[in-house]
């Protein structure tokens, strides 16, 4: 019998009705959950000040590492959840992913920085790391940390 791949093992790409129905009901489920803080993330960085939207997300008292599984289905979750989300930068989805991990009582920080050597415009990133593993946002090479937000 074959055996369908884990959400953190999916490819990234488009995403078709039949891929999502593929999903397991607890996939699906995440995945809903994902899109609902993903898109209310979003709503509050668009009308709030991005303070008062990461007071909002890291009031929860989150003080345990998550394992790997954790960090990586979080990780699945928030960036396939990101693509249906217009405009869902790496703040919005580092933002997210870290009150998804606070919510289950695993602390994370949000890393701010600048790309090195860009001229002219300054190009910003956000990364999500919990203990020191990058969860969302990519390789930090080429980037000069600025500052880290952590769960209180």
């Amino acid at each position: 019998m074959e055996q369908r791949p884990k959400p953190t093992t999916r490819r990234p790409g488009r995403w078709s009705l039949a891929r999502i129905l593929s999903l397991s009901g607890s996939e699906a489920l995440f995945l809903c959950h994902c899109l609902l803080v993903v898109a209310a993330v979003r709503l509050g960085l668009t009308l709030l000040s991005y303070n008062r939207v990461r007071g909002m997300v890291t009031r929860l008292n989150a003080r345990q590492c998550a394992s790997m599984g954790e960090l990586r289905l979080v990780a699945w979750g928030v960036a396939a959840a990101a693509r249906f989300v217009p405009r869902a930068t790496c703040l919005t989805q580092a933002l997210s992913g870290q009150y998804i991990l606070a919510r289950q009582g695993n602390a994370s920080n949000i890393r701010i920085g600048i790309e090195r050597g860009t001229g002219e415009q300054l190009k910003a990133h956000a990364w999500l790391v919990s203990d020191n593993h990058v969860v969302l946002g990519g390789s930090v090479d080429g980037f000069a940390h600025l500052v880290d937000h952590g769960s209180r």
